[in-house]
């Protein structure tokens, strides 16, 4: 595994993207404290990146009304690297463009990443950040394993060759130069993107495929939860 050598001294900065409600979950706690194995999904996701030795500052996006709250319990969670909350938008893009425009003026790249995938592994992080350092933009992804037709009106179009196919996931790391003038031309354009990828696309920068983790979820849904529970289960076990 190519991963970022301690002798580099490149500057990470890691935005964390904890907006939503989590409508879909249901009930009237944020997704981002639901608990799993009585811990807050954030906490998780923020203690896998605390262990990312090349991670120098996480930025965490939160909703304005939870802001406060994050803020007060943050001490308690032990985190052994600085954590600065910063207030989100209404959407995801716009909570990880106002992240971005407080990421230090050192760092050299710029991890992003979902609060409800907390089971990325370390060693995934780290070789995102190994392919971005190198190629300048890097995410991972898993292989299509569904067959999936392209339709129109509820009729199939085409079959979609799935060997070309991937399933995006986070963390997405870039250098902060690039996804910067990103954000830029997306806000000026009056783009959204459905990922951080897309907006570095659409500049014609190259983006580079690390072979994701199947385990890596994004918990949306209470099946989701359930199966969370699992693999903290797992997780801690290992």
């Amino acid at each position: 595994m190519d991963t970022m050598t301690s002798n580099q001294k490149t500057s990470v900065a890691a935005i964390v993207a904890a907006g939503g409600s989590g409508k879909r979950m249901g009930g009237g706690v944020p997704k981002q404290l639901l608990e799993i194995r009585h811990k807050p999904i954030l906490v998780h996701t923020l203690e896998k990146l605390d262990r990312v030795p090349e991670i120098d500052i996480i930025l965490l996006a939160v909703p304005a009304d939870l802001k406060e709250t994050i803020v007060a319990r943050l001490p308690g969670w032990n985190l052994k690297k600085t954590v600065r909350v910063v207030e989100g938008g209404a959407e995801r893009q716009d909570s990880v463009r106002r992240a971005l425009n407080e990421v230090p003026e050192n760092a050299e790249l710029v991890l992003v990443h979902d609060v409800v995938r907390p089971f990325v592994s370390v060693s995934k992080i780290r070789e995102v950040l190994s392919v971005a350092a190198r190629d300048g933009g890097a995410i991972l992804a898993v292989r299509a394993k569904n067959t999936v037709k392209k339709g129109r009106e509820d009729w199939v179009e085409e079959t979609v060759d799935r060997n070309v196919l991937w399933e995006v996931q986070t963390p997405q790391a870039f250098r902060k130069e690039i996804l910067t003038r990103a954000y830029a031309k997306a806000e000026a354009d009056g783009f959204s993107g459905t990922d951080d990828s897309q907006l570095v696309e659409r500049l014609g920068a190259p983006v580079r495929i690390v072979t994701g983790e199947e385990t890596n979820v994004k918990i949306t849904s209470p099946a989701d939860l359930r199966l969370a529970e699992i693999l903290a289960e797992e997780e801690s076990c290992g």
